[in-house]
This record gives C-alpha cells, structure tokens and sequence, in this order.
C-alpha cells in the first residue's frame, strides 16, 4: 500500500519578501534624495554649463540653494567656442592666400599672419605701387584682385591700412606721408569693391603715414617694411565698432 504523500503546507508569510525588497528599494531612494541635496555645486555648475552650451545656452536657472535661484551665464562660454571657430576660419582662409601666394612667386612682397586683429594680409609697395605714387600698378591688379576674392569668403568686416616710411614727401600729387597713405588705401579699397565684388558697406580705409611703423627706419630694410598696405580681415568681436562707424 503506497503512503499518501506528506501534503504541503501552504506559506502564509511569502508576503514579507516582497515587503521586504519594496523597503529596500524605498531605502535607496531616500539615499539617492539624500546625496543629491548635498551634491557638489562646482561640479554640478560644471555640467549643467556644458548642457546648456550644446542646448543653446544663455542664462538659465539649475537649482535653487535655500530658496534663491542659481544661475549659470554661459555666453562667455559661447563667445569663447565661436571665436575658436572664427580662428580656425581665419588660419583656413590664410592657407588659401598662402597657397596663392607660393603659386605666383609673391611670398617675398606678401605676408600674411593671424592676430588678435583678425588675418593680416600685408602688401609691400614696391610690387603694388611706384614710388611716390598711389595708384595701383596695372600688372598687379590682378594679383590683389585674385587675393580680394579669396578674402571675401567670409562675411567679416575688412580694413584697409596705408602705411609709410619716415622719409618726408613732397611732388606734384602729396604733400605728405599721410596724404599718401591714405590715398594708397583708398585706392585698393576701390579695386577690391569694382574688381573684386567685396560689398563696400564690408570695407574701409584709413591711412597712418609713418606713425605705426613695424621696423627700424634708420635701416633700408627697415623703411622698405614700413612701406606697405595692410588688408584686415576683421575679426567679428569688433563686429560693434565696425558697426558703429558705419552708422
């Protein structure tokens, strides 16, 4: 005769494990609560800027300490991101005239470097202009042409410098360094408007004379350094002074 089997008792306490995880899990979250009211503000600034730069930024609240917002600014950080991106544009933009430059064998009349200016495109006069004279010489129109079409692809303001020696001038046409220098920057300003399509509201023209120059004028090497006419790519952080002599 078989025996019955021993019948199972039914477990009336099955309830206290699931109790048991949920006060568990409840335990966590009042840990979690607990650690992130004393989170560390520095770093949590430190993230919060980095959110809200790649979500477009500004000024915007991100926690409250006793009851008084906390604010982040990140506009210094979106200046900062768009003149690196800027800076980039510009040294792209002087491997392009570098480029030019090497191909037609002008390396030696023309320099170019980037600068807290913006990009400086220097041109010596003895390839652009006569002695004494402020015209643009004919076979080297071209060439400035061809070195305004590569600048003009960017939208920044440009800024064309004329700059002397400390030799004094005087002939049937200036009277002064100043008086040549300002007609020599007016001059390719003009041709880079009519030849090279740059819009006129992007551009102006000043003349220094002899008074910024970058060598010693008591060297021959020197005064020839000091001769020459400076096209400036602007940078768009003066965007407000370019703007307001415009108005």
């Amino acid at each position: 005769m078989k025996k019955r089997k021993h019948e199972e008792h039914m477990n009336h306490e099955r309830w206290l494990l699931s109790y048991s995880d949920f006060m568990t899990l409840l335990m966590i979250l009042f840990v979690v609560l607990f650690a992130m009211s004393n989170v560390d503000k520095a770093k949590f600034k430190q993230l919060s800027d980095s959110l809200r730069v790649s979500m477009g930024g500004g000024k915007t609240i991100i926690a409250k300490e006793d009851g008084v917002p906390i604010t982040v600014d990140t506009k210094p950080i979106e200046n900062d991101l768009t003149e690196k991106a800027e800076q980039a544009k510009m040294e792209d933009l002087k491997r392009q005239v570098d480029k030019y430059l090497e191909k037609n064998g002008m390396k030696a009349d023309v320099s170019t470097q980037v600068d807290e200016r913006g990009l400086v495109v220097s041109l010596n006069d003895t390839l652009f202009f006569d002695t004494g004279r402020a015209e643009v010489k004919p076979e080297s129109q071209k060439k400035l042409i061809e070195i305004g079409k590569i600048l003009n692809q960017l939208n920044n303001y440009m800024r064309v410098e004329g700059h002397t020696d400390n030799v004094p001038i005087k002939n049937d046409q200036f009277s002064s360094n100043w008086q040549l220098s300002c007609a020599r920057a007016s001059n390719v300003t003009e041709l880079l408007i009519n030849s090279a399509n740059i819009p006129p509201q992007k551009l102006s023209a000043v003349g220094y004379g002899e008074y910024r120059p970058i060598a010693d004028n008591s060297t021959e090497d020197g005064k020839a350094k000091n001769r020459r006419v400076n096209i400036i790519i602007v940078s768009s952080k003066f965007d407000k002074i370019e703007n307001n002599k415009a108005k």
